[in-house]
């Protein structure tokens, strides 16, 4: 009998993290360093926090430093949680954001059945973590996100628009694995896992590193089917 984590389809998956968690954890603060602009995620966590009531539990999943995303949405009175699947990262959140909850986890632990429960949310963030991703992954990341929140709650996301699957590049000073894809495919896969995409926006980024290359950023409002 197939457990609640297999019938999202993980039980027939190798997950491979290799490499993955060391780069942010010897990258550590130069991350925002490298990206010190950061419009698009402020403005995605704004509409979160013009939506929500206070109090509200949010997930920053691949919360990074904590800076801007947890710290933003715990300044405006919203219970933040944060989880990362580097130790450095974590350690980082935590004394970036005093107020915040923080754990090392991947996002396949929170999947119905995995070893990590960390209850319900009335929001989901997710910048720019569902592309350390192979493809074969995220639409089973993005049914987990499902599965986490409540009917109605809302979820945010960004991607860099690539047509790239687990694809090795330099990353200040490390190397990782991303995944992407083009603006009308990111939507269809969006649209399958049960989201309603309310608003987007799209901005071209030049990070300060000088060997992560230019990108352009998506960013997606969405709603959970009630």
């Amino acid at each position: 009998m197939s457990s609640p984590g297999d019938q999202l389809g993980y039980g027939g998956l190798r997950l491979d993290r290799t490499g993955q968690a060391e780069a942010f954890d010897a990258i550590g603060d130069r991350y925002d360093e490298a990206f010190p602009h950061k419009e698009g995620q402020v403005a995605s966590a704004e509409w979160l926090i013009a939506s929500l009531a206070p109090g509200a539990r949010v997930l920053d999943l691949g919360c990074g430093t904590g800076v801007p995303t947890a710290r933003q949405l715990a300044e405006s009175g919203l219970k933040v949680v944060g989880v990362d699947l580097s130790d450095r990262m974590v350690a980082l959140a935590r004394r970036h954001v005093p107020a915040g909850e923080f754990h090392r986890a991947d996002i396949a632990d929170l999947r119905p059945g995995g070893p990590r429960d960390l209850g319900r949310f009335d929001a989901v963030a997710a910048f720019f973590s569902l592309l350390m991703l192979p493809r074969a992954e995220i639409p089973l990341a993005l049914r987990t996100i499902d599965h986490l929140l409540v009917p109605g709650g809302l979820f945010t996301l960004s991607m860099v628009e690539a047509d790239v699957d687990d694809f090795e590049i330099p990353f200040i000073g490390s190397t990782i694995r991303v995944s992407g894809y083009l603006r009308d495919e990111l939507r269809e896969v969006v649209d399958a896992a049960g989201f309603e995409i309310v608003d987007e926006a799209s901005y071209s980024y030049a990070p300060a590193s000088a060997d992560v290359p230019p990108e352009v950023q998506i960013f997606l409002r969405c709603r959970r089917h009630a």
